[in-house]
């Protein structure tokens, strides 16, 4: 057996040694998504255009949602895309709370140039190519006293169709140009956390840009339109949205979950209205959450929009639908990422772990695991993985150790998730409470003040 130890070796083992999804390397041992990676490529063509698009990946725990949509944004910045994953939870990351999506979609922006937490390079890159512009239309100079005047007056031209919309994009930028042309930092960085929607900025900051209060809701929607613009208008084809672990509005009261479903319907009339081109959205759900009367059909103008009707055969699945749905793992699929994670190891000892961890071995690995949880393959991949790294780890660690003789299997309740405790103990899913209806503390991101918050003001 060949080992192909490969620079991201040692953080792909690292992320499933404790059962997470890789956030680099993916493309060392993905399996089965090959097809999906083909439509996505169509799909990005048109974004590239200047359009936008949606894709809505349907599958149930198991099938990899999290690790497709992480895949497919890796190839997307492979084509000069940035990619943003967002995952979406009851307390942190609430889908009704626009200003906290936008915000986290901020934190989360990268670029294959620049890696994670790319937004100020973006924006410091956008005004790079504004500045190189004024030099060589007007010959004005970095040193000419007109400089910064002459590029922020680029800056306005440039994004003069946002401006009218909401002006306090390109005041915020034309400030953030300002202070770094002038040296101070502090406001420079103060404005750009504000424009990355960070709610609690200096009003001494906001002076300086001739904005006040916070990044709403609706501003938000706005200041997504500015990054898609600032992002092709520096070459880039466009950007990579994913909204990961939507069913959890399932589990919200009925207000929250509404609004929740019309904070979705919102992005779907944006893009139908062409107004955010150059966005690529990805939105993964469970099965319930697309066909379940707490989720997609609580809302049937949206429903409407992305069902798509399955038939029993996904070897004619229609990928190009808004909808499309992740197969369930096999034992041959299982197998194959097992032998390409032992294949990509960092092993200390690499002739002791190609002896005792044999293919013989992983495939005896893939049936106690499944057999674990009811010969359910679906829900063995996580615990598989996070099973055999455990093992490798011994091998490469111990020289005594022989896991053909001391290896057992033990799949203890604390490390499961519910679907797996489910498949284990041979029960239905405990549905989590849904949360009581009326005012509760997701209604708002902090206890409101004294005085009532003021609203975006350019």
């Amino acid at each position: 057996m060949l080992m192909a130890v490969v620079p991201e070796s040692a953080a792909i083992v690292n992320a499933l040694r404790s059962g997470l999804v890789p956030n680099v390397g993916l493309e060392h041992f993905a399996t089965g998504l090959d097809a999906l990676v083909g439509a996505v490529n169509e799909d990005l063509d048109f974004v590239a255009g200047g359009k936008g698009l949606s894709k809505w990946i349907r599958g149930e725990y198991g099938t990899g949602k999290t690790f497709a949509a992480r895949y497919l944004c890796a190839k997307a910045r492979e084509r000069k895309f940035a990619s943003s994953e967002v995952q979406i939870s009851i307390n942190d990351t609430p889908l009704h709370h626009l200003e906290t999506v936008y915000r986290r979609l901020i934190e989360k922006l990268e670029t294959a140039a620049d890696g994670p937490n790319a937004f100020q390079a973006i924006v410091e890159g956008w005004l790079y190519q504004v500045g190189d512009e004024v030099t060589r239309l007007r010959g004005i100079s970095e040193d000419d006293p007109g400089f910064a005047d002459a590029t922020e007056q680029r800056l306005e031209d440039k994004l003069a169709d946002l401006s009218k919309r909401n002006p306090a994009f390109a005041q915020v930028l034309r400030a953030y140009h300002r202070a770094t042309h002038e040296g101070d930092f502090a406001t420079a960085q103060g404005l750009l956390a504000w424009l990355a929607g960070q709610p609690h900025t200096d009003r001494s900051v906001l002076a300086a840009a001739g904005v006040k209060g916070k990044v709403d809701g609706q501003a938000s929607l706005t200041f997504l339109a500015g990054l898609l613009q600032l992002l092709r208008q520096s070459g880039y084809a466009g950007l990579v949205v994913v909204l990961d672990e939507v069913e959890t509005v399932q589990r919200m009261n009925a207000q929250t979950r509404e609004k929740s479903l019309n904070a979705l319907r919102q992005f779907m009339d944006l893009l139908a209205k062409e107004e955010l081109p150059g966005l690529y959205l990805v939105v993964t759900g469970t099965r319930d959450f697309f066909e379940g009367y707490k989720g997609l059909k609580a809302l049937a103008p949206l429903y409407q929009r992305v069902q798509v009707n399955f038939s029993e055969d996904t070897r004619f699945d229609n990928l190009k639908a808004p909808q499309v749905r992740l197969t369930p793992f096999t034992d041959d699929r299982l197998l194959t990422v097992g032998t390409r994670i032992r294949n990509l190891y960092p092993a200390k000892n690499p002739a002791r772990l190609t002896e005792r961890v044999s293919d013989a071995f992983l495939l005896g690995l893939v049936t106690q695991v499944t057999a674990g949880f009811g010969g359910k393959v679906a829900l063995a991949p996580r615990m598989f993985l996070r099973e055999l790294i455990d093992v490798m780890d011994r091998v490469d660690i111990h020289e005594a150790y022989e896991p053909r003789e001391h290896y057992k299997l033990e799949l203890d309740d604390g490390k499961l998730t519910a679907e797996e405790l489910a498949a284990k103990h041979g029960r239905p899913v405990e549905e989590p409470l849904e949360e009581p209806e009326g005012p509760t503390s997701n209604d708002s991101e902090e206890p409101p003040p004294a005085p009532k918050r003021k609203r975006l003001d350019g």
